[in-house]
């Protein structure tokens, strides 16, 4: 079997994050708007890092559970078969939120989803770190990074989305030629 440096064992992860934010800052150089850049951004993060990460997940578990519980700092359990279940719904939830159709409150909701499963990964890390010393490089650096970023950064480019006018539409939640937008009164006074 071929050793592969704990350094590089261990910033793994961040290749996903890398995928997204390049992409990202490829397709969006010549953006025709800050709202289309968003979603661009928006949509290179949920497929790059969750959907592709989280798919690279489930296929490590399933095909190299023995592998994979040596490189978080475990013997193998059942757990592995779990966890790569686990991840595939988070690779499912990351295409939805790269399609065209996703709304902003429908990627915050697997944001959070996400979150739920990924930050409580990371409290486990840190604390086998802490309390059993597990220093194995699946149990610390990149996964830290990757399982705190992932749902961040996915529930801020969506919120940032929803804060922006949409074309036409002015803050106030005017259209430019001053009639209300719909979904808010008469009076131009955001509900």
């Amino acid at each position: 079997m071929i050793e592969i440096p704990y350094i590089a064992q261990s910033a793994f992860p961040l290749f996903w994050l890398l995928v997204a934010v390049l992409g990202a800052l490829i397709r969006t150089r010549h953006s025709p708007s800050r709202q289309a850049a968003l979603e661009t951004w928006q949509r290179w993060w949920a497929v790059a890092a969750l959907g592709c990460g989280s798919l690279w997940m489930t296929f490590a578990f399933v095909a190299a559970p023995d592998v994979m519980a040596t490189a978080i700092g475990f013997h193998r359990t059942p757990f592995e078969f779990e966890i790569a279940f686990a991840n595939l719904g988070l690779a499912v939830m990351g295409f939805r939120a790269a399609s065209p159709s996703a709304t902003a409150r429908e990627r915050i909701t697997i944001g959070l989803g996400a979150g739920m499963f990924l930050w409580g990964a990371l409290i486990g890390h840190v604390y086998q770190w802490f309390a059993n010393g597990d220093h194995a490089p699946g149990n610390t650096g990149g996964v830290l990074l990757y399982d705190l970023l992932i749902p961040a950064v996915m529930i801020i480019l969506a919120r940032r989305s929803q804060r922006l006018p949409t074309a036409g539409q002015s803050t106030a939640g005017q259209s430019t030629d001053g009639k209300p937008t719909a979904g808010q009164p008469a009076t131009g006074v955001p509900s």
